[in-house]
């Protein structure tokens, strides 16, 4: 017997035309989280070991770059990577941002990038910048996927057999998996409880490995989300129309994450042979 769709209002407050939608609410309730928690880390000065520690007013002001990267680059991200030609045709589109259409890797690569100018700007090393952000990523994962599911969104494939199938009210009468539930889960919850862990072992002290730890870790995640999870219909599958991956059924977010791991994984081994560490961060050790 599937389980019924939880009729939750997309929009959490309303007031007269001004309306505030729960997916709003998960980004700022990451970026909140994030922040809180950076500013911890930030504090500590025995995960540093010699590398200059950000101040709270850096942090601070790390979370405004962070929000603008995430957002420019989720949402160019979700236009190259899912919807290019549907953009072109109505390029004024892209500017919708409020209809809806945001891609992780595309926010990804944003934040990246507005970290490491930050950084530049500021005097500290760009790796360990990452690797703070990377610990507290998770956070915004896990309400960013909650709120998909509360919008009935990005659902799984179809599975009839599934106990705890959900029939969501825009997906047809098909029971489904929640994959939304299941990316929180990976994506946020585990993630967050590895990254914390690795944080409190390794500290900052290896520039890049708990960014690498974070990078491959998701990569990991999110490929095993996407067996359960419901292609992009204008996507569908990339190579074939099968569910297993090795029969040809590849999904765009198996395939952006495949670079990911392979990044990630090359940042853990520098880290760990200290390629990565500041000559003057060795001496101070």
């Amino acid at each position: 017997m599937p389980l019924s769709f939880p009729i939750i209002d997309p929009v959490a407050i309303s007031i007269g035309p001004f309306a505030i939608r729960w997916y709003a609410l998960a980004y700022v309730a990451g970026l909140l989280g994030g922040w809180f928690y950076a500013k911890r880390l930030a504090a500590k000065a025995d995960l540093w070991g010699g590398l200059k520690q950000p101040k709270p007013t850096d942090v601070d002001d790390l979370i405004v770059w962070v929000a603008l990267g995430v957002v420019l680059g989720g949402r160019v991200g979700y236009v190259l990577f899912y919807n290019l030609a549907s953009y072109l045709s109505h390029p004024l589109e892209i500017f919708a941002i409020w209809r809806g259409g945001m891609s992780f890797h595309g926010g990804f690569l944003g934040a990246v990038l507005a970290i490491v100018l930050f950084a530049r700007s500021r005097g500290l090393n760009p790796l360990a910048m990452l690797d703070m952000a990377a610990v507290v990523t998770p956070i915004g994962l896990f309400f960013g996927r909650i709120a998909n599911f509360i919008n009935g969104e990005l659902w799984g494939r179809p599975a009839p057999d599934f106990p705890y199938a959900v029939v969501f009210p825009h997906a047809g009468p098909e029971p489904r998996h929640p994959s939304q539930l299941y990316e929180a889960f990976g994506e946020g919850l585990i993630l967050f409880i590895i990254m914390v862990i690795a944080a409190r072992r390794f500290g900052f002290r290896r520039p890049g490995l708990l960014g690498g730890i974070f990078v491959l870790g998701y990569a990991v995640a999110r490929i095993s989300a996407e067996f359960f999870r419901e292609p992009d219909a204008q996507l569908g599958f990339l190579f074939g129309s099968s569910v297993q991956a090795l029969s040809g059924g590849i999904t765009m977010g198996m395939l952006l994450s495949v670079p990911m791991a392979l990044v990630g994984a090359g940042f853990i081994v520098m880290a760990v042979r200290g390629y990565t560490r500041p000559r003057t961060a060795i001496e101070a050790a």
